[in-house]
Parts: C-alpha cells; structure tokens; sequence
C-alpha cells in the first residue's frame, strides 16, 4: 500500500484545481447529485471484484497502465496551464483508470471500465456544452408542458421559453430545464443498466430512455406549475412547495425507469422478475475492499507513484501565472460617433437577472442612427477578462431563450469585405418573432482573432491560456430591423457600413494584442 498511497498524495496536489473545481460544481442544483457519484462507483468496483478470483505474484501487463497515467498528466497539465479547471477533472478519471490497470494489470484491469466510466457523472458539462443542452431542454420542456396544459383547456401562450398565462408569465430557467434531473437520472440509469441481467439491447434501452423520461417528467412538472399558478396563485410556487415538487418529479422519473425495466422483462420469455433481473448482491463487499492490501510493489507502480510526484512538485515549481488581461478602456467611454453613425438616445442596460447569466465583466449595449437609413443598428459587446470559468454565452443560445426563432444561420469570411490581411470570420443570421424580423451580425474575439464557431473559440482560448496566460475575450454583435418590403442586402448594406466604421475604435475596448 505504501507506493499506493505515495501515488495518491502526489495525484492529490497536481489535481488540486480539478477536485476544486469538482466540489464547486456539487454545489449548484445540477450537479449536487456529484458527491455520490464516486461513492457508488466504489460499491460498483467492489461488486465486480467479487468476480475476479484472487490472482497473487508478478504481472507482466502493468505498462499500459503506467502509459495512461502519465498520458493524463500530460492531459492535465494542459488544463493547468490553459487555467480551466474542468479539463484537470476529466484527467483525473483518466489517471483513476490508469491506476487500476496498474494494480491489476491489463487483462483484469480492463475489466473494470464500467465503475470508471461511471465516474463521468460526477464531472460538469463544459460551459458551451451545458447551454446548448440547457436551451434545447428548455424548448422541448417548453413546447411539451404548453402541450399539457391546453390538454387541460387551460389558456397559454408559448413565447420563446416563456410561458404566458395571461395573469403571469412563466420563465423557464436553468433550474428547470430538466438538467436537475437529468444528471443523477442518468447516473442511476447507468448503474441500472450495469446491474441488469439481460440481453445488450435491454441494457441500451435503459440508459438511453433517462434522457426522455427526464424531459417528459420535467414538462409534467412545468404544466403544474401552470396549473398552481392558474388556480391558486404564484405564491403557492414557492418555498416547501416548488421543493417537494421537484423531488416528486425526480421520484417520478425512477419509477418510471423500474416501469420499463419490468415491461421488458414480461416481453421475455423466461419472465423473470424485476428483482432476480438486478443483481443487487452485496455480500462480501467488505472482504474485497479488503483486498486492496495485496496490491504488491512493482516497477510499474513505483514508476506511477514517482511520475505523479515528480509532477505535482514540478507544477509547484512553475512561477505564478494567473490570468493576464490586458488594460483597456470601459464600454462607458465607447464613442458616440462611428464616421456617419451616431449614438441615439442613451446606452441601455439589462436586467439584473440577465447581467447575472451573461457574466461579463463590462457590456454595452447602444443603438446607433445613420442620416438616410431606414432603420438603426444596435451593437452589443460584452468583455471577460477570465473565460475559463464560464466566458460567453453564443447569440445562437440566447436569441432563441428570448422568443427569437432563427431563420436563417452561416458563418462568412467578410475579410475582403473588410479590406484587411487579418481573417475576419464572422456569423450571418436572419432572426424573426411573428412578422418581425432581423439581420444580425456576431462573433467572438480573442485577442487578433475573430472567430464564428464557439467551440473553435473554446478551443483558442485553451490555447492561449497555455501559451500567453490569457483568457479574455470579447462578444460583439450588431443587428437592424428588416422592414417590410425590404431586401436582405439592403439590411446588410447597414451592418457592414456599420461594421467597418467601428474597427478603428474597437481595439481600445478590445484589445487585440
């Protein structure tokens, strides 16, 4: 036990930011299922050990083992350096499975995949991830629970994800998007899958249906709250209430897994019973945690123990990095003048709720007017000086949360347009609510790029995390009015008048250095 236990000490200090960065994820709603995730991976390890006779003496097959633990504190060592802790979490399941197959060796300790891919559900989405699934949840709960409650005759209109009731509209946040429970859904339709005894197909079936059952308990779960708020009133949606609701809901969604589970099995011919078809024996769990003191001393493992050391003390070798924003004048002083554009009226502010969600350090949001055009232009612009632990939200998201349908997407190269030798990638979008409908413009800038794609901005600011320290960036997006009759070049003839006049002002704001 004891090159084990050095092996853990040293794991420990070069994991640090990634258990941090775990135990801050347990404490928001969706993920507050996490620290039972590794207990129940441990009882999953147990069960199968039970499996495995009692091997003693040398093994040959440790290396590979050795491979996947230094290949994730390489992985980790770019979560460390790129300053985003999640990337460090996900290594540490790495050098977990690579213990195993160390101990162990290969052909037994690959056997043990199913508790470590079971850690998985312990880990938080990443941000751009996370949003995307929160937003398509909201839709569909949205939709579904509007669906149920004009079942119930009972008058609503659906905007965006906002529920109108005629006396209150409904937002359906993050919190009930159905991720609270789609999470630990997941988890246990995973260990249900795993305990199951029968066919491969049976086992898929099981896992795969968490995703729907959460949706449709969730919008269940919406349609109440409509039909509370309709009979009895908005006060009766909070406190002991909306709590005991959500955990009825999520009770719920578990019988509803041991319902398929036992519609399955009385398909089958054999009809065996739900309980002789989980194999819930947990005899003996002790003893094999027991065997955890004859996992022998072997160059693989000492070899192991000394690269998890080696690193840890390495990592608190390297000089302090942080995060390194560079200086840059408030949105506050933002012109008021772009060539021929002038600000109109005064710079407009969110709300409170929405500042909390967007999460930037500066924004600003301003309408300009253009002497001969039909209608305006209103740029918004958000700044972080810190990505790595949230960063932007993508328009592609938010537009759509607020009852916007997008009609028409594409990401354009607009560099010749521009008439500059820096690419300049951008997203073209038409977005409509009812007969209203708008041209937009946006993207993402880090540093001198400015990119279209989301998750090829996640992937730039990992990179210059590791090799600058910086994890700014910036949102910029511009929109007009289309009005009736108008064509869409003409509407993005503004955007692009608009678009070159500010370049000479943005990098003040912006920095591109």
């Amino acid at each position: 036990m004891f090159w084990l236990l050095i092996a853990l000490l040293g794991a420990g200090v070069f994991f640090a930011d990634g258990i941090n960065a775990l135990l801050t994820a347990w404490q928001l709603p969706e993920y507050s299922h996490g620290p039972l995730i590794p207990v129940l991976s441990a009882l999953l390890f147990l069960r199968q050990l039970k499996e495995i006779p009692f091997q003693p003496g040398p093994k040959n097959d440790r290396w590979p083992g050795v491979l996947l633990i230094v290949f994730s504190l390489l992985f980790g060592l770019l979560g460390i350096l790129s300053n985003i802790h999640d990337i460090v979490a996900y290594a540490l399941i790495l050098w977990i499975g690579g213990v195993l197959l160390v101990s162990w060796g290969w052909q037994t300790g690959k056997l043990f995949w199913p508790p470590v891919l079971h850690l998985v559900y312990m880990l938080p989405l990443p941000d751009t991830i996370y949003y995307k699934t929160t937003t398509s949840l909201q839709f569909i709960s949205s939709e579904m629970g509007v669906w149920f409650l004009r079942l119930l005759s009972i008058p609503v209109f659906l905007d965006g994800n906002i529920i109108d009731l005629g006396v209150l509209k409904l937002h359906v946040a993050e919190a009930c998007s159905g991720l609270r429970y789609m999470f630990p859904i997941l988890s246990f339709s995973y260990i249900f899958a795993v305990l199951y005894r029968g066919p491969m197909w049976h086992k898929a079936v099981l896992l795969i249906s968490a995703v729907p059952i959460a949706i449709l308990m969730n919008s269940v779960r919406i349609a109440v709250a409509g039909v509370i708020v309709q009979y009895y009133g908005i006060e009766w949606l909070e406190g002991f209430t909306h709590f005991f609701e959500g955990w009825v809901i999520f009770l719920a969604c578990i019988l509803l897994l041991f319902f398929l589970a036992w519609l399955m099995l009385f398909l089958r011919r054999d009809r065996m019973s739900l309980v002789e078809a989980l194999d819930l024996d947990t005899d003996g769990l002790g003893t094999q945690a027991m065997r955890l003191q004859y996992v022998m001393p072997s160059k693989a493992l000492i070899v192991a123990a000394l690269c998890g050391v080696i690193a840890a003390a390495g990592l608190q070798a390297l000089p302090e990095r942080g995060n390194s924003a560079p200086e840059r004048d408030s949105f506050a002083l933002f012109p008021r003048t772009l060539g021929d554009w002038k600000q109109k009226g005064t710079r407009a502010f969110l709300t409170k709720a929405i500042e909390i969600n967007l999460g930037a350090d500066d924004y600003h949001q301003v309408t300009f007017t253009k002497a001969g055009e039909q209608q305006n232009v209103n740029l918004f612009m958000a700044w972080y000086d810190d990505q790595s632990n949230g960063g932007v939200h993508s328009p592609e998201v938010c537009l759509p949360g607020a009852g916007w349908e997008i009609a028409w997407l594409e990401r354009s190269d607009v560099t010749e347009i521009m008439g500059g030798d820096t690419p300049f990638r951008l997203n073209r979008a038409i977005i409509q609510k009812g007969e209203t409908r708008m041209m937009v413009y946006y993207w993402f800038q880090q540093r001198d790029r400015r990119i279209a794609w989301d998750f090829a901005a996640k992937y730039w600011l990992m990179v210059d995390g590791i090799t600058t320290g910086r994890t700014d960036g910036a949102l910029v997006r511009l929109t007009t009015l289309i009005t009736p009759g108008e064509s869409n070049e003409s509407a993005e003839g503004r955007l692009q008048d608009m678009l070159r006049e500010m370049q000479g002002a943005l990098p003040r704001f912006i920095p591109v250095d």
